[in-house]
């Protein structure tokens, strides 16, 4: 189950699965501008750092809080402009070359449609064919970041629009783009970036498109290539399994401290809880301690089997096993293979 932003239900928007992309922008930003963005995170049992870790996940809740905070403490218009103008084909990682190699514009576009929540977008893209030769892209977000609106629109569409002209070409341009909130005060700026007609206080968020440069091929066509990144995107999307707030800062608190084998009342302490309140958020989210630690070391260790010069002995220390052979049955217990086993797979 892969939980949309557009869809119902409250409690989903405490579901950590998303990725940090967004964050992270948005803490790069600040760097250039000489804003300090600590406060962004307080109270929030994240940080700076853990959120520039790619196997981080938060939750819609958490990301939507962050960037209410952030917003009063930028000193420029647009905020949303300014981050998604200065995407490329590079910030959308393996999606990005997925889409590039792509034999087609049209194909690209199927294939960012598909694996658009492997970037953890606040708000969730749809396709509409429309009379006239033209496609929408549809953006909505929860009613819960309302407030949010510009900021989101700006980001999700400029970066869109930006991805769009690498593939197709600088030339590329909408038809139009619509918006469903009152115009800005930096208003002309939607025109220089999109260069076409902006219409706010629509009924819907919605760039529309010429359905002709759907038919245009790529020159970066490359089959291998293709499917190669193709498979990882989904993998990365099967991964990305529905976790609560506390699993996943758990989880954030483990990773890098694998090494010192961490036992749940440190991670408490961390998260400045007793360790019966994190034993109880965690079985509220039916998790547990011991689930996510296994959980934690098999991926990682996964990850190190896959450099043949490491020795097993050597990879276990790194995930808390002074003593290989008790590294070599947890393992197992936890995979059903032995790590020589799994090297023959991952490698």
């Amino acid at each position: 189950m892969h939980w949309k932003p557009g869809s119902d239900g409250g409690s989903r928007l405490s579901v950590a699965n998303l990725p940090t992309n967004m964050l992270c922008s948005l803490v790069l930003l600040a760097g250039e501008l000489g804003v300090n963005c600590d406060a962004w995170f307080a109270g929030m049992r994240l940080n700076v750092q853990e959120i520039h870790d790619p196997q981080a996940r938060v939750s819609y809740r958490q990301a939507s809080e962050v960037i209410r905070r952030a917003l009063p403490t930028l000193p420029i218009d647009g905020v949303g402009l300014a981050i998604g103008g200065k995407q490329n084909g590079g910030n959308f990682g393996l999606l990005g070359l997925a889409m590039k190699t792509a034999p087609t514009f049209g194909d690209a576009v199927s294939i960012g449609m598909e694996y658009q929540r492997n970037l953890g977008p606040l708000m969730d893209l749809a396709l509409d064919e429309r009379d006239g030769g033209t496609i929408a892209v549809i953006a909505t977000a929860p009613e819960e970041a309302s407030d949010l609106l510009p900021f989101l629109c700006e980001e999700m569409f400029s970066s869109t629009l930006m991805l769009a002209r690498e593939l197709a070409g600088p030339e590329f341009s909408p038809l139009r783009l619509d918006l469903g909130y009152a115009p800005p005060s930096y208003a002309p700026r939607y025109h220089e970036l999109f260069r076409c007609e902006v219409r706010f206080d629509q009924p819907h968020h919605a760039m529309v498109v010429d359905r002709r440069w759907l038919e245009l091929p790529f020159s970066s066509y490359n089959p291998v290539t293709s499917r190669q990144a193709l498979a990882l995107c989904r993998a990365q999307l099967a991964a990305m399994a529905l976790r609560g707030e506390t699993t996943a800062a758990v989880e954030r608190q483990l990773r890098p401290r694998l090494r010192e084998n961490p036992q749940m009342t440190e991670i408490a302490a961390a998260l400045h809880l007793s360790e019966r309140t994190l034993r109880r958020q965690l079985s509220e989210e039916d998790a547990s301690f011991s689930a996510i630690h296994d959980r934690v070391r098999t991926e990682r260790a996964l990850e190190l089997l896959q450099n043949p010069d490491l020795t097993i002995a050597w990879i276990g220390s790194q995930i808390g096993f002074n003593d290989v052979r008790e590294f070599r049955r947890a393992f197992k217990r936890w995979t059903g293979h032995t790590p020589s086993e799994a090297r023959r797979h991952v490698a």
